[in-house]
């Protein structure tokens, strides 16, 4: 599910034009830094979205947009959603097995001590 979603991702970033030239890593992972500051105002300005999404996403299109930029738009898990589209974006580009890799990341981590034996 991931990978296939990582997919699609990047191919509607192709498809708008954001590899019309060579990306820079550098500036990819920037930018997925970006969005995870901005799910921080998010929170500092106390913007969030209705706990369910549900009825806005059945929504034709018309009316879909104007509700998401209403309710949903610059929300803290808006910007979530931003910054794993970034990632996976970014696994499809590099062409990362994104699933496997977070499979294998939960099943080390949960052999680790507690706080990976660190204070925070």
């Amino acid at each position: 599910m991931i990978n296939k979603l990582s997919s699609e991702i990047h191919r509607n970033a192709v498809e708008k034009g954001f590899y019309a030239e060579q990306r820079n890593l550098g500036e990819m992972l920037c930018l997925i830094h970006s969005e995870v500051s901005e799910a921080l105002e998010a929170d500092r300005n106390d913007r969030y979205a209705p706990s369910d999404v549900g009825p806005i996403l059945e929504l034709d299109d018309a009316h879909f947009k104007t509700a998401f930029e209403d309710n949903v738009k610059n929300t803290f898990e808006d910007e979530l959603a931003d910054i794993l589209i970034r990632v996976m974006d970014l696994a499809g580009y590099k062409q990362v097995d994104l699933e496997k890799h977070i499979v294998a990341k939960m099943r080390y981590n949960a052999q680790r001590i507690a706080k990976h034996g660190k204070k925070y």
